[in-house]
């Protein structure tokens, strides 16, 4: 994950067995790592070994974004600011109009890793995760 630091430079602490994690225990995981490398108290080991990055932009009030892949990784997933925005739903009975939270996701991965097909299926499947999401869920 990619951490601002106070004097305007990133840092990319790695969150390790994030395929472990909940999206909660994710959550924790970001906040202390972020934290403590605002405070330069982050392990060398708490910096290396990353294959894939999560940058957020949208914490600047940015839609979108390009992120660059941090190599060796394979990838790295943009999040964009959550904004309210009117879309259309589809419905048996007809299409309406509603206000619904909004997030764009981009991702740059590197095609010697990853093909096309996979990345579009991982997005996929990050949207099905956020649509669905519910606290109580551990």
């Amino acid at each position: 994950m990619a951490t601002a630091l106070p004097d305007g430079n990133l840092i990319v602490p790695v969150i390790k067995n994030a395929n472990e994690k909940s999206l909660t225990g994710l959550a924790k995981a970001v906040n202390d790592l972020a934290e403590r490398a605002r405070i330069n108290k982050l392990k060398p080991d708490e910096i290396t070994g990353g294959t894939f990055t999560i940058t957020n932009f949208g914490s600047y009030n940015n839609l979108a974004g390009t992120p660059i892949i941090n190599q060796p990784q394979a990838a790295i997933l943009g999040t964009g600011v959550v904004r309210k925005t009117p879309v259309v739903i589809e419905t048996p009975d007809g299409d309406s109009i509603a206000i619904r939270q909004i997030i764009i996701l981009s991702l740059s991965y590197d095609h010697r890793v990853i093909d096309g097909a996979l990345a579009g299926k991982f997005l996929h499947k990050v949207k099905e995760i956020l649509e669905n999401y519910s606290p109580d869920i551990a």
